[in-house]
């Protein structure tokens, strides 16, 4: 909304520092402070009218060491997270840009999901919240929504790599090539690092890449789905979901930048996708919201994000990823994600195994998700959480390298 204010006033009156807000860096920057301003002054707010509604806990009896002192603690803290993002977006994106839109719609949808969830838990007194069915569905519907905007809509696009002719001005209608629709992705580690999901169809005949919308929407609808629930299952000790996930946005911040940047995506011989860019100042208010929440949410938590906060991180994260086209990085760059996700899977299905060929069903760690087999170890959580949040750091780097490494 300021953007379009101060474009007004410098347009009508040249009102001297108006300029300011062409800039993305210095909009970014003023997102991620008011998002912290939010979410650690009036996250306290929130914090003490979720305890005064007794909107607290309920702590399962897994046998986990502290669980007892977590009971009561104030959940549904994701509004904290969610309110942080939406506001700075409100005021300092271009609400014009398809992908800003995208990822409020996500943060919104995936937000509803998570509260009534939470709500189901803490109000009807059921432990198992909103039925699978309908949380799966609900991810597969915005999966659905994603995947369509972003084959149909006519400004979601990327550059020809053409783009060898930049003058001195670096300005981007003198880039020789032209906006494209493209379902081309980057593969990492390849040297000619080009995938064409539109390929995977074209042995039906010509023209057949008309129907590549049949395979690319379901990817869309899986990754979302995957990543989401992957975030919710890391979201079981104080701060390990908030600080990994505020470490994987930050890299796909790094990527939304360079991406939307016609001279660093010809540097690094990556998609340059116009309007990207534009998703900085929504990642910066995330990051920055994230950040804010981790103040009540480290250990010893005085707040937990509830699904409220684990499935719209998921949730964003994947459409990000998606957007600037890193989708096939999310294995690495969500490598916590995804390790507490398999681990759950394989538990499950060992015991499942197990039971019909033994009569009895064995483990393989002593509980899943995976945090909880370190805790049942007897590691403290803290150590477990900075420990993950290490890994992730060196996750993010690696990922960050693949940028050059071919």
């Amino acid at each position: 909304m300021l953007y379009y204010l101060f474009e007004f006033l410098e347009q009508q009156y040249q009102l001297p520092g108006a300029t300011l807000f062409r800039f993305l860096t210095f909009r970014a920057a003023l997102a991620v402070l008011l998002s912290l301003v939010l979410a650690t002054v009036y996250g306290k707010r929130i914090i003490r009218f979720l305890r005064r509604r007794q909107i607290g806990e309920t702590i399962r009896e897994l046998g986990l060491e502290g669980e007892e002192q977590k009971a009561g603690t104030p959940t549904m803290g994701g509004i904290i997270i969610i309110l942080s993002t939406l506001i700075p977006t409100l005021l300092f994106a271009r609400l014009d840009n398809i992908y800003v839109i995208l990822l409020i719609v996500t943060t919104v949808w995936m937000g509803v999901i998570g509260f009534i969830d939470d709500y189901i838990k803490i109000f009807r007194k059921n432990k198992q919240g909103l039925k699978g069915r309908f949380k799966v569905m609900g991810q597969v519907v915005l999966g659905l929504m994603v995947g369509a905007i972003l084959y149909f809509h006519p400004e979601v696009t990327m550059k020809e790599r053409n783009t060898s002719r930049i003058t001195a001005d670096y300005q981007v209608e003198q880039v020789e090539g032209k906006e494209v629709k493209a379902l081309k992705t980057n593969v990492p580690f390849f040297k000619n690092n080009e995938l064409d999901y539109s390929e995977w169809i074209s042995w039906i005949g010509p023209n057949a890449e008309k129907y590549a919308w049949l395979i690319f929407i379901p990817i869309v609808i899986f990754i979302v789905t995957a990543v989401s629930n992957g975030a919710n299952l890391t979201d079981g000790i104080d701060g390990l979901a908030a600080g990994t996930s505020a470490i994987i946005v930050l890299t796909l911040g790094i990527f939304a930048w360079v991406s939307g940047n016609i001279i660093f995506s010809d540097y690094l011989d990556i998609f340059y996708i116009p309007r990207a860019g534009e998703l900085l100042v929504f990642i910066a208010a995330f990051v920055g919201a994230l950040v804010g929440f981790l103040w009540y949410n480290a250990y010893p938590a005085q707040v937990f994000m509830g699904d409220t906060g684990s499935l719209t991180i998921g949730g964003v994260i994947a459409v990000i990823a998606l957007i600037v086209r890193k989708e096939l990085l999310i294995p690495l760059l969500c490598g916590i994600f995804f390790a507490e996700s398999l681990s759950v899977m394989m538990q499950v299905s060992y015991f499942k195994y197990t039971r019909r060929k033994y009569g009895e069903g064995r483990r393989i760690f002593l509980m899943s998700p995976l945090h909880h087999h370190y805790q049942k170890k007897g590691y403290h959580e803290s150590k477990i959480v900075t420990r993950f949040w290490i890994i992730g750091i060196l996750l993010a780097i690696v990922t960050i390298v693949t940028l050059k490494v071919r």
